[in-house]
């Protein structure tokens, strides 16, 4: 027997340097046969969750790219949503279609259902997206560890095959119907009449309430300012702002419309929608 003089490393046997092999070999399997069996995107209701946390994944057989500063940062045809929360999911990529260099900034957070998280910066190039990337290597989740989770606004473009995505990755359980209607629409602010129509078009969204866009001609245009406001949304593209200027008064941001929406709220374009939350909207005399 030999002893290792204290404060040295002892030096790997042939032994240790298979066994290391095997073991790596074991893991790297074990995540693709726990990849593998995720359910298809669609196909399972993220109520089922995953690793008995609050964590739901499913295979989706979407192109999926991303970009920063025109180059591609990552690129595969394998993508994984995980629903992290109840909301939307997220996109958890492999590592192998990953085409940046992720260097871990030291920072470790801890998830009770995903383990250790571990932060990296996004280089490629000349372009930096800082703590914009986490892998978790050791997660009780099996199929997570080979995967890398970017933040989306840390990247400049995100697309689904060859269409850019807004927001968030798209929710496969997420439903938006469009139908035009005969209902009475009325649109009060501070007691003035701004909108008042019998042909609205109503956008039901899944989990919210539903919208009522209007025609411009049924609309106090007059009333209405532009604001440099927009938001984005995956399923409706991004909605540019009026406020509106009654009895002296300024009410910030409180209509939206759609300049070019995507295909499936293509009904909504060239209509506008009054934010229910903070004026006045009556639909054949009930408010909303």
């Amino acid at each position: 027997m030999t002893s290792t003089p204290p404060g040295t490393t002892p030096t790997p046997t042939p032994t240790d340097t298979r066994a290391a092999t095997d073991t790596q070999a074991a893991d790297a399997q074990a995540a693709a046969a726990a990849l593998a069996a995720l359910p298809a995107a669609g196909a399972s209701k993220p109520a089922s969750a995953v690793g008995g946390e609050r964590v739901h994944a499913e295979r989706a057989g979407k192109r999926v790219r991303a970009l920063l500063g025109g180059q591609v940062v990552v690129d595969t045809v394998r993508p994984v949503l995980v629903w992290e929360g109840p909301h939307y999911p997220v996109y958890y990529l492999p590592a192998e279609d990953v085409r940046a260099t992720l260097v871990p900034n030291g920072t470790v957070n801890r998830s009770p259902s995903r383990g250790a998280a571990v932060r990296h910066d996004v280089v490629i190039g000349d372009h930096t997206a800082p703590d914009a990337a986490v892998t978790h290597p050791d997660s009780p989740i099996p199929a997570l560890r080979g995967l890398v989770r970017f933040d989306w606004n840390a990247l400049d473009t995100w697309l689904e095959e060859d269409e850019i995505v807004y927001g968030h990755a798209r929710n496969p359980y997420h439903r938006i119907d469009v139908l035009a209607s005969s209902r009475h629409v009325r649109v009060e602010i501070d007691g003035v009449t701004v909108a008042d129509s019998v042909r609205p078009v109503v956008l039901f969204e899944s989990g919210l309430r539903p919208r009522y866009y209007l025609p411009l001609t049924d609309v106090r245009t007059e009333l209405l300012t532009s604001s440099d406001s927009a938001t984005h949304c995956p399923y409706k593209g991004t909605a540019s702002y009026h406020s509106v200027r009654v009895n002296g008064e300024v009410h910030e941001d409180v209509v939206w419309y759609y300049p070019t929406p995507l295909f499936e709220s293509i009904r909504i374009a060239g209509l506008v929608c009054f934010y229910d939350e903070k004026v006045d909207v009556l639909v054949d005399g009930v408010h909303t």
